[in-house]
């Protein structure tokens, strides 16, 4: 029951929180908190054509959460993930999987993980 485990862990985090790596490191703070949905579907994002709307063209540029590759998006989809705000990676931003918070205490959410092992923003 990890899962439901980590679903609650998950549900204490909101934005703003310091991000702590495992070897104590402040990785940044949370950007976005998005819960696990085990009936998520990725979606392919669509391409744009040159005689589309304005409205159509923006939103097929629209950055779509999570900004990583398809695989990961439905692991981080399925399993709830945080968007964390990091001068650590070059686009600015990192994610992690629920599974790798450790534990959520004093306002600060700590990882199992180092700061190396997140998957940084395309």
């Amino acid at each position: 029951m990890r899962q439901q485990g980590d679903q609650q862990t998950i549900s204490r985090i909101t934005t703003g929180m310091p991000v702590i790596d495992a070897d104590g490191i402040e990785v940044g703070t949370v950007d976005l908190v998005q819960r696990g949905d085990p009936n998520a579907v990725t979606v392919q994002t669509p391409t744009a054509d040159p005689g589309s709307s304005l409205d159509e063209l923006i939103e097929s540029t629209a950055v779509r959460e999570p900004d990583v590759p398809a695989d990961l998006a439905a692991r981080l989809l399925h399993g709830g993930y945080l968007k964390v705000s990091t001068e650590l990676a070059d686009t600015g931003a990192v994610y992690v999987p629920a599974d790798w918070i450790g534990a959520v205490t004093d306002g600060r959410v700590r990882l199992d993980v180092p700061a190396a092992n997140l998957p940084a923003e395309e």
